[in-house]
Formats: structure tokens, sequence, C-alpha cells
């Protein structure tokens, strides 16, 4: 059944812009604890996050979680809040507005980039209302998640299709799933290794860091693991390092259920109880810093790792709004888009124009369902 809502009329003659939006995951609208709130509240409720039966996770959500974590969580958000707000969303529209100037150079259409959060704001239904009134016929959707997870890229999937099911003219639709092994995103990680380098002596050994997901979700069938370890791989083979010199593990671990192994804080730990002294970290599922790289990575683990027995503790930043990571995005879109017309039906418009306001019209008129 319509929801009633009446989309903006269509306009004939008019030169199909091609839409492309950007997710991640989002951010509280505050370092505050209402905020964390409203956020956890959201963000934890997602099926797709947790996966526990919904009577009995609400009544652990909103009986223990949302009652004790915001706060704390609250102060982590203020320690790396900045005068722009948020890391993570004050970088994305950087990462937006740059892949907004290289598209309309290189595109002979009109092209409109929107950024959505998939919890919090911008929200995915903003972006998406954003890019409806620019007359998008065409959307490539590009969640920055370079490793596909179905707590992550399926959610925003899932959350479009929700948004889209009350419009009535629906735009031409590709979803990126995933570029976890694209030579360009393996290029620019690696470039931003080198370049850390170049400023200071190595560690003895590279850790590429990855958000974590519960064990049983990789079990299910989840790839997100498989490529996270293939893109450290990648990585480490483009710079020539040997095996001894690198390894993966998993950060961010939530609840009493064993998630994908080995831990970062766990193996950071033992390798400066064994006698390693100086170790750099990377967090390469992150496309831009956040509070799981800029509090928990740079801060939170470096003391763990100093704390056993370390000496030196690099965090190299992610990719952000780096040149090479805005080429990796241009190039993703490109791509994707590849084969969409440029140009509209060369017909009198206004005619047509005038046809379809009088239809509209008509059918008002007589009482037709809007």
């Amino acid at each position: 059944m319509s929801s009633g809502v009446r989309d903006p009329g269509y306009r004939h003659g008019r030169l199909p812009a091609t839409g492309v939006l950007l997710v991640n995951l989002g951010t509280p609208d505050a370092p505050t604890a209402a905020a964390v709130r409203r956020y956890l509240a959201e963000f934890l409720w997602d099926r797709r996050v947790v996966e526990l039966a919904r009577p009995l996770w609400w009544l652990i959500l909103h009986g223990i979680i949302l009652r004790v974590r915001p706060g704390r969580v609250a102060r982590n958000y203020a320690a790396v809040w900045t005068d722009e707000g948020s890391p993570l969303l004050s970088i994305s529209r950087q990462q937006a507005a740059l892949l907004q100037e290289r598209l309309a150079q290189r595109c002979p259409g009109p092209v409109k980039v929107a950024l959505g959060m998939r919890y919090g704001n911008p929200s995915i239904p903003a972006a998406l209302e954003e890019l409806r009134a620019a007359g998008v016929e065409r959307l490539l959707v590009l969640p920055l998640y370079p490793q596909y997870s179905a707590t992550t890229t399926a959610t925003t999937v899932d959350r479009i299709a929700e948004v889209m099911r009350n419009w009535r003219w629906l735009p031409e639709l590709r979803f990126i799933t995933h570029y976890h092994d694209d030579p360009a995103y393996i290029e620019a990680l690696a470039a931003s290794l080198r370049a850390a380098w170049e400023q200071r002596t190595p560690g003895e050994r590279l850790l590429f860091s990855f958000h974590g997901i519960p064990e049983r979700y990789h079990r299910r069938g989840d790839p997100y693991p498989c490529q996270c370890r293939k893109s450290a791989r990648l990585v480490a083979e483009r710079l020539g390092l040997p095996d001894d010199a690198w390894a993966v593990a998993f950060q961010s671990r939530f609840g009493r259920d064993p998630w994908v192994k080995p831990y970062t804080d766990a193996t950071l730990r033992e390798w400066a109880r064994a006698g390693m002294k100086r170790v750099d970290v990377v967090s390469p599922g992150f496309a831009a810093d956040c509070l799981e790289t800029l509090e928990e990575l740079a801060v939170e683990n470096r003391d763990l790792f100093l704390g056993a027995g370390g000496e030196e503790y690099s965090y190299i930043r992610a990719l952000n709004d780096d040149p090479l990571h805005i080429d990796l995005l241009e190039s993703l879109v490109l791509r994707h888009a590849s084969g969409w017309p440029e140009t509209a039906p060369a017909w009198d418009a206004a005619t047509a124009d005038a046809e379809c306001d009088a239809s509209r019209e008509r059918a008002l008129t007589a009482g037709a369902p809007d």
C-alpha cells in the first residue's frame, strides 16, 4: 500500500543526475551521556549487529547496557572530540566534499555526492532525500567498509531498502559491497605505511588491527575475517615484509561471546612480555579515524603495550582524506557506475512536462489516490 507521500514530479528532458551515497557507521551528536545513549540504542538494537532474541536482548540493552555504558563511552568521545565535532563525521564530510570535486571534473553529466550515517546523523534517510531533491535517477551506494560484513555493509542495504519502500519513483541502484583487495586500496595503505616509516624507524613488528565480530557470525558465513586477513597479506606483500614481521588481530569486542581471534589487546600484551620493544599498529578496516582508532588503539592499547614492557608504540592513522584514498574512492565510483547513459532523450521536454502536470492535476481533481 502507498505511504501517501508524493514523490517529486518527473521532469522530461532533464539530464538524469547520478548520485553517490557514501555511508559510514555513525557517531553520537555530542560527547554526552544522553547523546551516546541515543546512539547506542539505535546501533545495538540492529538485528544485524546483535542477533539475540529480541525480548531477551531488550531487557539486557535497556536494563543494563544503556544504564551503565553511555557515561564511560561519552568520556572517551570527549577525549577525541574536535572543534569540528566527531572526528569520524568531520573526516567523512571532507571525503565527500573532495570526492564531489573529483567527480564534477571527470563526469560529463551532473553528479551529486551525499553522506549518510547508518546510525545517528546525518542519517541515511536524510541523505537519500537530499539526493532525490537533486534529481538523482541513478544511485551508487559506497559503504566505507573495505571488508564486507553483514554487521556493516548488509545493514546499510537493509536501511536503504526500508527507506525506499515508500518511494514511488526508484532510482537505478547499485551497491559496492567491498573493496578489500582492490589494488588502489592496497597501494594507498602501503603508501601510508611507507610515509610513516620515512619519518621514523619501523617497529620490530607491524600489527594490522581490524574491528572484530563474534566468532559465530563467521561460522554462519560472514566472510569478514577472511577478507581482513587477505587485505593485510596483500599490503605486507606490497611492502615486501617477511611473514614474521607482521600479524593480524581483532579489536573492540563486546559482550561475553567469543569473538574472532587473536585479540588485539592480548596480542600486544604477549609481544611486550616476550621482549618486543617497538611496534607499529594500523587499522585498515576504518576509512576514517574514530573512537576505536583514536582512543582504543592510539591510547588504550598503547598504555597496555607500554605497561607490559614495551617501549615504543606507534599508531599509523587511517587513510582519511589522503589524496590516494580519494583516488581510490573516485576509481571505485567511476568503475562501478560505468555503462550508465550520460544524456537524456532529445525530445520536446516542455510539452511532455506540461502533459505530465496536467495528468497529475486531473487525477487529483478526480479524487484519485495521491
